[in-house]
C-alpha cells in the first residue's frame, strides 16, 4: 500500500514539474541557458549548498549576461547581469516583491523589510526611514568607536604571528554594533560565547545550506530533516531573546528610565535605536504590533551583521594586497586624525574621501550580497519578451560589477574608478552593492559610516600584510559572499 502511495505521489510531483516546466517555458525559450533534467531542473549543475557562484560566474560567461535555469518546482529564474535590464528591474515601482527563494527567511525573521511585500513594506519603510537621519547615524558613532577599539584588542593577539582568519573577529565586532543599535542591548560577542551568538550563527547556515538544496526547497520534504528540527530550536532561542529584549525596553519607555533619548534644539532624537523607535510608534499610534516589531529586529540584526563583516574583511584582504594603496589611506589618515587614541567623529569620517573610494572598489570586487531576487508579481514585456507572472529576476551583482564593457580590467583593484568624475561616467545601476531603486539597502549609509569607522581604527594600529604563503580566495555566495578557506592576511603594529 505505501509503495503505491509513493509512486502516486512521485507521479503527481513529475506531473506537477513538467506543467510548471512547460508554462514558463513557451515565453522564455529565446533567453540560453544549461540543459534541464526533469524534476530536478539544473540544481545539480549549481554544486553544493556552498558554491553556486563559481558556476553562475561560469554560466554567465557561457550564455551571456541574460540566461535562464531550473530549480526544482521553483518557478525558473532569468540570471540578469545586464545594465539595462538591470535597470529596468531596480527602477521599477512595481517589481518590488522579493523571489520565492526569500520564504526560508520566514520561520526566523517573518515579514520584515527585507521579505515584506505590498502596503506592509511601503508602511514599514517609511516608518523606519527617519532612524537612519544623519543626526542619529552621528550619534551610533559611539558605538561604533567603542566596539572598534575592542576589536583591536582582539586583533592584538594576531600581532607578528601566522596569518589568521580576519572574517571571525570581524563578525563579532559586527555582530556587537548591530545589537547595540538596532536593540540597545550589549551582548558582548567579542569577549563571551554566548548563546544567541551561536544561535545567529547557527540558523545563518541552516538557511544558507536551504537556498542550495533541491529536496530542503520542498517544505514538505523538509519536514522530514534533522535541519528543520535543529532550525525549530534554534526560532525558540531566538525569538524568546528578541522577545525579552523588546518586552524590557517597552517598560523602560514606559517608566522613561535607562533610556538615552534626548532632543536637540531642532527636535531631532539623538540615541534612538531601531526598536526605540518602533516601540514609539506603537506606543503613541499603535501603528505597530508586537509581532511586527520583532520581526524587523530580527531582520536588522540578520541584514546588519554578516554583509557589513564580509565587507569589511574584504576591504582588509584588498589593503593587506595592495600597500600602495594602504599607505595612500594612512596618509589620508593621518591629515585627518591627531590622535588615534580619541574617539573618530562624523566628520573625521566624512573627511576620509579616499578610504571611501577604496571601499566602494572592494565593494565592487567582493559585493557582501552577490544576487538578490524579485519576483514578477505581473505579467510584463521586456523588449518584445512577455515575463510571466510568477518568474523569478536574479541580479547577479558578482558578474555585472566585473563586466569589463562597465569598469576595464576588471579584477584589478584600482580605487580611482570612484572619484567623482569617474563615477559621473557610468550609470547608477552600473554600481549596486547596496542595490538601488526604490528598494535599495535603507542601512547603507549606516553600513558606509560603520565600515569607515572599524577600517580605519584598524589601519591606526597595524600594518596590513598578504599572508605567508599567498592566500587565495575560494569565494562562495548563496546569501553572502564569504571565502570558503578563510580571508587570511597577516598583521604588524604601526606607529601612527
Amino acid at each position: 500500500m505505501f509503495v503505491l502511495f509513493l509512486i502516486g505521489f512521485l507521479f503527481i510531483l513529475i506531473l506537477y514539474w513538467y506543467k510548471l516546466y512547460y508554462y514558463y517555458q513557451k515565453h522564455i525559450k529565446a533567453f540560453p541557458g544549461p540543459t534541464v533534467l526533469p524534476v530536478i531542473g539544473n540544481a545539480h549543475q549549481l554544486g553544493s549548498a556552498a558554491d553556486p557562484l563559481q558556476t553562475m560566474i561560469k554560466f554567465n560567461k557561457k550564455y551571456g549576461n541574460i540566461y535562464k535555469i531550473y530549480i526544482a518546482f521553483l518557478p525558473p529564474s532569468l540570471i540578469v547581469s545586464n545594465l539595462e535590464m538591470i535597470e529596468c528591474i531596480l527602477s521599477s515601482n512595481t517589481l518590488l516583491d522579493k523571489a520565492l527563494c526569500y520564504k526560508f527567511f520566514d520561520n526566523w525573521l517573518g515579514t520584515g523589510l527585507l521579505t515584506s511585500t505590498g502596503q506592509k513594506w511601503r508602511k514599514h519603510r517609511k516608518m523606519l526611514t527617519p532612524a537612519f537621519h544623519f543626526k542619529i547615524l552621528e550619534e551610533f558613532l559611539s558605538v561604533f568607536n567603542l566596539f572598534g577599539n575592542a576589536l583591536i584588542l582582539k586583533l592584538e593577539d594576531n600581532v607578528d604571528k601566522n596569518s589568521f582568519d580576519v572574517f571571525s573577529p570581524i563578525s563579532l565586532c559586527t555582530l556587537d554594533v548591530i545589537c547595540s543599535t538596532s536593540m540597545g542591548t550589549n551582548i558582548d560577542a567579542q569577549r563571551t560565547n554566548s548563546e544567541y551568538v551561536r544561535a545567529v550563527k547557527n540558523i545563518s547556515e541552516i538557511i544558507i545550506n536551504r537556498t542550495g538544496s533541491a529536496f530542503k526547497s520542498v517544505d514538505f520534504l523538509y519536514y522530514f530533516t534533522y535541519d528543520y528540527i535543529k532550525e525549530s530550536k534554534l526560532l525558540r532561542l531566538l525569538h524568546n531573546f528578541t522577545e525579552f529584549v523588546i518586552s524590557k525596553r517597552r517598560q523602560e519607555l514606559l517608566n522613561n528610565v535607562n533610556v538615552d533619548i534626548t532632543s536637540d534644539d531642532l527636535g531631532i532624537k539623538k540615541r534612538l535605536t531601531f526598536l526605540d523607535l518602533m516601540l514609539q510608534c506603537q506606543l503613541k499610534d499603535n501603528l505597530i504590533s508586537d509581532k511586527d516589531i520583532r520581526e524587523e529586529v530580527d531582520t536588522f540584526m540578520f541584514e546588519g551583521h554578516d554583509t557589513t563583516a564580509s565587507g569589511i574583511s574584504f576591504i582588509l584582504y584588498c589593503l593587506a594586497n595592495n600597500p600602495k594603496v594602504q599607505e595612500k589611506v594612512v596618509e589620508e589618515l593621518k591629515s585627518i586624525v591627531v590622535d588615534r587614541n580619541k574617539p573618530l567623529t562624523y566628520q573625521d569620517l566624512q573627511n576620509m574621501k579616499y578610504l571611501e573610494m577604496v571601499i566602494k572598489e572592494s565593494l565592487r570586487l567582493y559585493p557582501p550580497v552577490p544576487n538578490f531576487g524579485r519576483s514578477v508579481s505581473d505579467d510584463m514585456n521586456y523588449n518584445g519578451t512577455v515575463l510571466q507572472k510568477g518568474l523569478t529576476l536574479i541580479v547577479s551583482v558578482y558578474n555585472l560589477h566585473r563586466d569589463p564593457n562597465i569598469y576595464p580590467d576588471p579584477e584589478k583593484f584600482i580605487p580611482e574608478r570612484f572619484s567623482i568624475e569617474n563615477q559621473s561616467k557610468r550609470s547608477p545601476y552600473a554600481y549596486i552593492p547596496f542595490s538601488a531603486g526604490p528598494r535599495n539597502c535603507i542601512g547603507q549609509k549606516f553600513a558606509m559610516l560603520e565600515m569607515k569607522c572599524i577600517v580605519s581604527k584598524i589601519l591606526m594600529n597595524f600594518l596590513l600584510l598578504p599572508s605567508e604563503p599567498r592566500h587565495t580566495l575560494n569565494l562562495v555566495g548563496h546569501l553572502i559572499l564569504k571565502s570558503e578557506n578563510g580571508v587570511h592576511i597577516n598583521i604588524k603594529n604601526r606607529n601612527f
